[in-house]
């Protein structure tokens, strides 16, 4: 008779805390029990404890935060299908929040070399350049760094005047109708990209380096836009 193979006991730990993490017994933002407390709880070494909680931090469960403990993570404020093009605050409009926009400048400079080089312009171009933290009731959930062509705006145009969706600027005062957008990707842990009074709780984020185009090819907007790892979740709908 064979004998039947023993499911690792890290497998056990996750099981048990997924269904309290479930049930609320951990709710969201909650600090889990320290590792030594699950080695005693479970009966197990410390080693299968840290097996079970890179498991969950895998299933985006929990986060570990050096020097703080493991806590249970937060649902998404607002949630976006990668492959829409669309206003962050729509997006957070649709998932039932109220948007807000904090900005940190508004001033008109020559691209950087670097800017000059991603959205194909001469080095000497004149551009806007914003910083912005997009908010959902009041929470950040994104960090938006914009730079657009200074030839799009109007010639009295004043950067103070600027306030809100850069999209609904765009669309209401512009009469431009933002459609393609092609953007890059990246995860990002920096200590430097944040400001303000959360700034010291975001380091961790998911960068959208995106180019904004209209119908006819013509750039709009290179924008930046750092999403707070956790706050804005992404769908991608993909089909064979």
């Amino acid at each position: 008779m064979a004998t039947q193979t023993r499911r690792p006991l890290a497998d056990d730990i996750v099981r048990e805390l997924k269904i309290e993490i479930r049930d609320g017994v951990h709710p969201a933002g909650a600090r889990l029990p320290t590792e030594a407390d699950l080695c005693r709880r479970f009966g197990v070494s410390r080693a299968t404890v840290r097996t079970a909680l890179k498991e969950l931090d895998v299933l985006g469960l929990i986060r570990t935060q050096q020097g703080a403990g493991t806590f249970v993570r937060t649902r998404p404020a607002v949630r976006d299908g990668l492959e829409r093009m669309g206003s962050i605050t729509e997006s957070i409009r649709r998932s039932g929040k109220e948007p807000g926009h904090e900005y940190g400048r508004r001033t008109l400079r020559q691209v950087l070399p670097d800017e000059a080089e991603r959205m194909g312009v001469p080095s000497d171009t004149e551009a806007l350049e914003l910083r912005r933290r997009v908010t959902a009731d009041g929470d950040v959930v994104a960090y938006s760094y914009d730079v657009i062509p200074r030839g799009l705006l109007p010639a009295a145009f004043d950067p103070e005047e600027l306030s809100g969706s850069l999209f609904a600027y765009f669309e209401t005062e512009l009469g431009i109708h933002p459609t393609l957008g092609l953007a890059k990707v990246h995860a990002v842990s920096s200590a430097h990209i944040a400001w303000g009074p959360d700034a010291a709780k975001h380091r961790l984020f998911v960068l959208l380096d995106q180019l904004h185009y209209d119908d006819d090819h013509r750039l709009l907007a290179y924008c930046k836009t750092y999403f707070v790892e956790g706050s804005y979740e992404f769908q991608l709908v993909r089909t064979a």
